[in-house]
């Protein structure tokens, strides 16, 4: 490898908010965010919206999406479906 062409490797947290998990582990991603881990130490923080912990394929969950609401909300926004 050629010295000096290539990102700095080290310790990041990254933070799944939707499954409120953390993780730590080396990446080249940084962050202006940083958190105290259990370790003692500061690190870097990245926040995810969806991780291994959060997935329905990785946890064998799915989620209920409120249809009914958005159909309803978009209906009050944009009318009906017939109404021209």
């Amino acid at each position: 490898m050629k010295p000096g062409i290539h990102p700095a490797y080290g310790p990041v947290v990254f933070r799944d908010r939707a499954a409120d998990v953390a993780f730590l582990t080396r990446s080249t991603a940084t962050s202006d965010k940083t958190i105290a881990w259990e370790d003692g130490r500061t690190y870097p923080v990245i926040d995810v919206e969806i991780s291994s912990a959060s997935h329905p394929f990785y946890t064998g969950t799915s989620r209920v999406m409120d249809t009914a609401g958005r159909v309803e909300r978009f209906e009050r926004r944009y009318g009906t479906r017939g109404a021209r």
